[in-house]
């Protein structure tokens, strides 16, 4: 077996593997955790257009907003950390969610990790073949623009399966341990192109709640159509 690291959604499908990591710190599976944590079950969907609003509705949840509309739950983890009950939620975003929706249904087992799980998911996937996938961000023209800090992510979920034993990870997989053996957090993640972006429209606490090394235990497993804690 090998442990393969591969970024967005092409590199998730070119790496497909039995259990297929999805990492997207900034802020996809970082709010995941948090919801997670909450009891929420959350709905992944591609983006917030006019289908999410009848997915949401379908699935009796809530829909969560977009960042900048500042009230009520959003992407933003501190918004659902604030949140009041909410027991369904769709979480829309073009990345990390997009990824996990487009997961869905391919027979893969589909984990959402983020710094603040990193080891309690390196912990649920030892001993199975595993594909770790950073969701990156996108330019202006919609082109995957690689983002450090799902490096990071990638890297904290592989470093604990390599500290675990785990062997026969590609030249990729190797990459992202040492890079997030190397970066200084939660410096590192705050002066990033993405933090220093949310810093700058007021979201500094979402940083925050990002850099929360392993503060979770919460493991997000996508079942169906909805990402649940695993049993």
């Amino acid at each position: 077996m090998q442990l393969r690291f591969e970024w967005g959604p092409t590199g998730a499908a070119a790496v497909a593997a039995p259990v297929t990591v999805v990492v997207d710190v900034l802020s996809f599976t970082t709010t995941l955790t948090v919801a997670v944590e909450r009891g929420m079950t959350v709905y992944p969907f591609g983006w917030k257009d006019e289908r999410a609003a009848t997915y949401a509705a379908e699935r009796d949840a809530v829909l969560a907003r977009g960042r900048s509309e500042r009230a009520g739950v959003s992407l933003s983890p501190a918004s659902v950390r604030a949140a009041a009950g909410v027991e369904r939620l769709v979480l829309p975003s073009p990345n990390g969610s997009a990824i996990a929706f487009g997961l869905a249904g391919t027979g893969a087992t589909v984990v959402g990790a983020s710094l603040r799980n990193a080891s309690a998911v390196a912990r649920w996937v030892a001993g199975r073949e595993v594909s770790v996938v950073a969701a990156g961000e996108r330019w202006p023209d919609g082109s995957l623009r690689p983002a450090v800090e799902d490096l990071w992510g990638a890297g904290a979920v592989i470093a604990g399966l390599v500290d675990r034993g785990v062997t026969g990870l590609t030249p990729e997989a190797r990459m992202a341990e040492r890079a997030f053996r190397s970066a200084s957090l939660p410096d590192d993640l705050v002066a990033c192109a993405s933090g220093q972006e949310l810093v700058e429209m007021g979201f500094g606490g979402d940083v925050d709640i990002a850099a929360e090394v392993d503060a979770s235990d919460v493991v997000p497993v996508l079942r169906g159509d909805a990402f649940e804690e695993a049993r």
